[in-house]
C-alpha cells in the first residue's frame, strides 16, 4: 500500500515539543499518513561537544512520539549513512511504493547549501520548509533559496505534493513554537542522564524492523 511519508531528520539533542508540534502540523497540511523522525548518529555540521549519546537522543525522540503518527527510526545508524542525500537514495530504493517528502525547519535552510550533494537531495524528493519563529527572513534570503526559488509551489497546493516532480519546495506557515534544543540543554545540560538506564523503552514501533512492515 502506498503511504505518504514525511521525513524529519536531526540530532534530536534532545527531542522537544516543537519537533512534535511541527511534525503534526506538517502532517495535517500535507495530508501525511506518517512522519518518520530519522535520528542522526552524527551531524557533520554540528560539533561533537555537547552531543548526547545516540541512545539517549533516540530514547528522547521515542518518548515525544508516543500516541501519534510519528515513527522514530534508527535507520541511518543501521544503513551506515552519514549524509541525508545518501539516506534518501537508499530509502527511495528500499520503499519504492511510498511517497516521501523531506521536512526541514526554516532554521536549517541557511545551511542547506553546505549539505553534501544538496542539489541531488532536492532532486530526489519534494521539500517542505516548516516555519520557525525568527527564521523566516533568513530562510528566504539564504544562498540556497536563489536556486530553489524557481521550484517553489504555492502553500495552498501543499496537499498535492505527490503530483509534483522534484525539485519542488513548499513553505508551510505553522503555529509558532520557540522551544529549542539549545535552550533546553542550557537549562538542563545533563538531560540525557534521565534516559541512561532505559534506552530501550518507548513506543515500541520505532526501529528499522517496523519499516519493513510497510513494504507490502
Amino acid at each position: 500500500m502506498t503511504r505518504r511519508i514525511g521525513l524529519l531528520g536531526g540530532s534530536f539533542n534532545p527531542a522537544h515539543r516543537a519537533h512534535r508540534a511541527m511534525s503534526l502540523a506538517a502532517a495535517a497540511a500535507l495530508g501525511l499518513d506518517e512522519v518518520w523522525w530519522l535520528v542522526s548518529p552524527g551531524n557533520p555540521l554540528k560539533p561533537k561537544a555537547g552531543m548526547a549519546p545516540y541512545a539517549a537522543r533516540l530514547a528522547s525522540a521515542r518518548q515525544l512520539a508516543r500516541r501519534s503518527i510519528i515513527r522514530v527510526s534508527d535507520i541511518e545508524q543501521r544503513l551506515g549513512t552519514v549524509y541525508t542525500a545518501d539516506t534518501l537514495a537508499k530509502l527511495t530504493r528500499r520503499y519504492p511504493r511510498h511517497r516521501f517528502i523531506w521536512l526541514m525547519g526554516e532554521d536549517t535552510v541557511a545551511q542547506f547549501h553546505q549539505w553534501k550533494n544538496w542539489r541531488q537531495l532536492a532532486a530526489t524528493v519534494p521539500i517542505a520548509v516548516l516555519s520557525r519563529p525568527g527564521y523566516d527572513d533568513e530562510a528566504r534570503t539564504a544562498r540556497v533559496s536563489g536556486w530553489l526559488r524557481r521550484f517553489v509551489r504555492p502553500g495552498a497546493q501543499a496537499r498535492d505534493w505527490t503530483r509534483w516532480s522534484a525539485p519542488a519546495i513548499v513553505f508551510l506557515g505553522l503555529p509558532p513554537d520557540r522551544t529549542s534544543a539549545t535552550q533546553l540543554r542550557a537549562a538542563d545540560p545533563f538531560w540525557h542522564q534521565r534516559f541512561a538506564r532505559n534506552t530501550n523503552g518507548g513506543s515500541g514501533v520505532t526501529l528499522f524492523a517496523e519499516h519493513r512492515r510497510h513494504l507490502g
